[in-house]
């Protein structure tokens, strides 16, 4: 529900104005001193219904626009010399959502039609009853009822196209800064990278080639060369990402384990549980998990097999990675970057990353990130 000034709610104004306007309409009914008649109990039915319907103003303009028309030519034709008022409100409504031709129209046939009641009706001659409607409907009143809509909508256009345009302008050097960063990134630090990536990879081969002892600074160097790699990769495609490509989610889990197969690596996919819609940043999460998991196990575990099971569970999603290669207590107490960068993405989510070697053989990744489920 929509508030306006003071934190009062939209419908609550509308009704408020309406109960007003009817209330107003029947006390000037009144003022006639109309016996209780079935025409002038008709006739202060359709004065309170045309006040009470323009609470509905906003919703159906149109609609509230035609039943105040026509109550205020019935209560004319039942004798009650009543100026149109709900009608003046009910043309500022259907001006101000754009209603124009047709708020023209039904004021042509109001002009014309409470003429005819009020002649109808009694209360006038031929020429008092066209002059009469010149002062009921009050015209100045019904052209300044319009003109205000109208005015309050072109204001609200205008006022909607600005915001759009400064949103715009704020994503545009958004996009722009994005792109800045990934310049400056890809020209200092990836070549950086790359060279000490390069310097140790050479000397861990030449330390193998010639029979030496590979010292672990060495190889925690190298590792921490292709992980720093790959993830400052990751990041300059996020940043150059305009959102116009779909970021990868659940759906491209199947994709991941079809690669590692192509290593040679035999890889499955479970999907346990009914499955559900997941938000964006959990499905991205998850994706990030098995790639990981996936590249790590063809990479440094030596593992022949290896399972991915997605679990849809009513509060969480649950992913876990088995594989059956080497895992000692040493490559779990000292986790890569890789490693790292999952258990900082599941904290971010409110989740747990439990990550280690199984009691038989292998090493397990397991993940629970939590849903918040609207149905």
């Amino acid at each position: 529900m929509s508030t306006g000034r003071f934190g009062v709610p939209a419908d609550v104004r509308d009704g408020a104005i309406a109960v007003g306007v009817a209330a107003a309409l029947l006390v000037a009914g009144m003022s006639g001193g109309r016996s209780a008649t079935n025409v002038a109990l008709l006739g202060y039915v359709l004065l309170a219904a045309g006040g009470l319907g323009l609470a509905a103003r906003r919703r159906a303009p149109v609609l509230v626009l035609g039943v105040t028309a026509l109550c205020a030519v019935g209560y004319q034709a039942a004798g009650f010399d009543v100026p149109a008022v709900a009608y003046l409100f009910a043309v500022y409504a259907a001006m101000r959502e754009g209603h124009r031709i047709i708020t023209v129209v039904a004021s042509v046939f109001l002009l014309a039609a409470l003429p005819l009641a009020a002649l109808a009706s009694g209360l006038h001659n031929v020429g008092e009853a066209f002059a009469q409607a010149r002062g009921a409907l009050e015209i100045a009143w019904l052209i300044a009822a319009g003109a205000a809509g109208e005015a309050l909508r072109q204001a609200e256009r205008r006022a909607d196209e600005a915001e759009r345009t400064r949103e715009e302008t704020a994503r545009r050097r958004a996009d722009e800064e994005r792109l800045h960063i990934a310049r400056e990134l890809h020209d200092s630090l990836t070549h950086q990278i790359s060279v000490i990536k390069v310097q140790a990879e050479v000397a861990v081969h030449l330390a193998r080639r010639r029979g030496e002892e590979v010292p672990k600074a060495l190889l925690a160097i190298q590792e921490a060369g292709r992980e720093a790699t790959r993830e400052l990769r990751a990041t300059l495609e996020a940043l150059r990402d305009d959102g116009t490509t779909p970021p990868h989610g659940l759906g491209h889990v199947p994709e991941l384990v079809e690669r590692a197969r192509t290593f040679g690596l035999d890889a499955t996919l479970t999907i346990e549980g009914q499955r559900y819609d997941v938000p964006a940043a959990v499905g991205r999460t998850a994706y990030r998990i098995v790639q990981e998991s996936l590249t790590n196990v063809a990479r440094h575990a030596g593992a022949a097999t290896a399972s991915v099971r997605i679990g849809y569970r009513p509060d969480a999603l649950v992913v876990r990675v088995d594989d059956d290669g080497k895992a000692t207590p040493d490559t779990a107490a000292a986790p890569g970057v890789g490693l790292l960068g999952m258990r900082e993405r599941v904290t971010a989510l409110g989740g747990r990353l439990r990550a280690g070697p199984r009691d038989e053989s292998g090493f397990t990744v397991r993940a629970e990130l939590p849903v918040a489920r609207t149905s």
